[in-house]
């Protein structure tokens, strides 16, 4: 299903002309190599383009044919290749591989371009037939691009004027060679159902983060382990050359746009519409990781309750249809290969839909240092992350369990809930961050009628469930001793364990704030009795001797709701002041 969905987009890319034909595809290019007719080097042209920052030089991206795949063996490239290839130029620990390397390339280009009758074919025919390959190094045009050229930098060819991958004749004897029938015995293609001789290895796949820079496989066969029926390499899953070439183009299109690929822990996460209307990986893409600036997040939370709600919404001009049907994949790195995290099916509408109903479920009052209104998935991993730690990651695992999670409307998964736990007993830190995911996490993955009273935005004044309401009472004990000595030792000794076994603690500290009461003055002491009284009298029962997992999030949520609402008043009064 994944490659026939990557199948289907590159051939609506290609119906729009947004991408390369087969046999064709981007490469990076750093040098030309310009020929006289006569077959002779005239200089070295730089390809090499700045930066959009302008502070460095990168290579230049080129319409060339397409690469082989790269193994232990020689293989030469078409037009385009590194210097070992062009000029004989590579590591001199291996002169004898350099030289075969010079002479593949000399074979294909002169089995290619002998038939061709244009000056470019016969220059580059002739430069192979009259170069030096011992004298190369040597070569004055050539010495002060020595150390690049054996870094592995990629050369193309100019002749005249004109590079001749773009010569109308070359381009044709080139398509016929790489559309030419390969030997061997036909199969169904898994992807197109046609009658082909498979590909037996796919072009690579770049860009995906942690993985080989010189490109990975999503699928591949090497080992004797994973063969059957005898069967070599990428036979065992017969996909024909036009069906790999599509899968691949497509995926590394989708890739290398780095506005819209997402990095979710170790994923490398991409989207698409069915019909490569590019403005639904645009909305997607704000949806997934506003940050308020391209679209308002009122302008975005419209958008988002009208495509939820069946609606066609205006994306800068194009119409995002709810029905369209919307692609996501996460690839994780695995050495030279891939793997699938998740790849996940459904209309734009309902994903946006979950998408939704998920940021509904966070919502909570702001602890004041928040700018997101809407938090972002890697800000809530981040939540779950030892800031203290040298791996500044949340889990691989969990990051991809939660997006799925998210995308799918189902329940998240345990791991944040537990991670979020152990970053909130180490740190005693409850941010917004943190109270948001436990809210999310019980309103999502449980259905116990006692939780939904304290699962609320703000604070629950009118709920008596204990847990809640033993969260509550601490935030105020520990106001009480702020005010009285200006510490809160009670949060660093005591939070925790408050938290787990109340019946231990409690009783100790509601002792400690009797003390801290008296160092008050008269006013602030009364209220704060009262508040305490209020609270002692929800208590219906005992203190319990231990909560659970669950019981305690309910208890942080008490905690961190009762705070907010102490923060919200002073805020408050400070404004009033300065309107004054």
């Amino acid at each position: 299903m994944i490659l026939q969905s990557l199948v289907s987009y590159y051939e609506a890319l290609a119906a729009r002309g947004e991408i390369v034909r087969p046999g064709w595809e981007k490469v990076k290019v750093s040098y030309a190599l310009e020929l006289d007719e006569s077959g002779q080097l005239l200089g070295v042209l730089p390809l090499k383009v700045p930066t959009v920052d302008g502070k460095k030089m990168i290579s230049r991206e080129i319409i060339l044919p397409a690469r082989v795949k790269k193994t232990a063996g020689v293989s030469a490239n078409f037009l385009c290749e590194n210097a070992a290839y062009l000029l004989g130029i590579g590591d001199p620990v291996k002169p004898e591989r350099v030289l075969d390397c010079f002479k593949a390339a000399k074979q294909l280009h002169q089995t290619l371009l002998s038939m061709v009758d244009a000056p470019c074919a016969n220059a580059v025919c002739a430069f192979f037939e009259q170069w030096d390959t011992a004298a190369a190094r040597e070569h004055p045009i050539l010495l002060p691009y020595i150390e690049e050229f054996e870094s592995g930098a990629n050369l193309v060819f100019f002749v005249g004027d004109i590079y001749p991958q773009e010569h109308p004749e070359i381009m044709q004897s080139w398509q016929a060679h790489y559309d030419s029938e390969e030997e061997g015995t036909k199969m169904t293609c898994l992807v197109t159902g046609k009658k082909v001789v498979p590909a037996a290895i796919h072009p690579p796949i770049k860009g995906v983060s942690g993985a080989q820079s010189s490109g990975a496989a999503l699928v591949s066969f090497n080992a004797s382990a994973d063969c059957s029926f005898d069967r070599q390499q990428n036979y065992n899953a017969p996909i024909g050359k036009y069906a790999a070439f599509a899968y691949t183009t497509a995926l590394n299109y989708l890739i290398a746009d780095k506005k819209h690929s997402k990095h979710i822990g170790d994923a490398t996460v991409v989207y698409w519409a069915e019909d490569a209307e590019p403005g639904y990986r645009d909305a997607f893409s704000c949806y997934l990781d506003s940050d308020g600036d391209t679209v308002t997040n009122v302008d975005l939370d419209d958008l988002m309750k009208t495509i939820a709600q069946g609606g066609t919404v205006n994306w800068n001009g194009i119409p995002l249809k709810p029905e369209n049907r919307f692609y996501v994949l996460a690839l994780a790195p695995n050495a030279a290969r891939l793997s699938v995290r998740f790849f996940l099916r459904d209309s734009f509408g309902r994903m946006v839909e979950n998408l939704q109903a998920h940021y509904n479920r966070l919502q909570i009052v702001g602890d004041g240092r928040s700018k997101f209104q809407n938090i972002p998935l890697w800000a809530l991993l981040r939540e779950t992350i030892n800031e203290k730690s040298k791996e500044k990651s949340a889990s691989p695992q969990m990051a991809g369990d939660t997006l799925r999670a998210i995308l799918t409307g189902g329940s998240y998964p345990a791991t944040l809930y537990q991670q979020t736990q152990l970053r909130i007993r180490a740190e005693k830190s409850i941010t917004r961050g943190r109270a948001a995911i436990l809210k999310a996490y019980l309103i999502k993955n449980t259905d116990n009628e006692s939780y939904k009273e304290a699962l609320t935005v703000e604070l629950n004044e009118k709920t008596t469930y204990q847990p809640y309401v033993l969260g509550r009472l601490f935030a105020v004990l520990e106001e009480i001793q702020n005010r009285a000595s200006g510490v809160t030792t009670i949060k660093d000794k005591y939070f925790s364990s408050a938290c787990a076994t109340p019946a231990v603690v409690f009783p100790l500290i509601m002792n400690l704030s009797d003390k801290h009461l008296r160092k008050l003055e008269n006013g602030p002491k009364i209220n704060y009795a009262k508040q305490i009284q209020a609270l002692t009298g929800a208590i219906t029962h005992s203190y319990p001797v231990h909560h659970t997992l669950y019981e305690q999030g309910i208890f942080q949520l008490g905690y961190y709701h009762q705070t907010q609402k102490r923060y919200q008043k002073k805020d408050s009064v400070a404004t009033t002041e300065e309107e004054r």
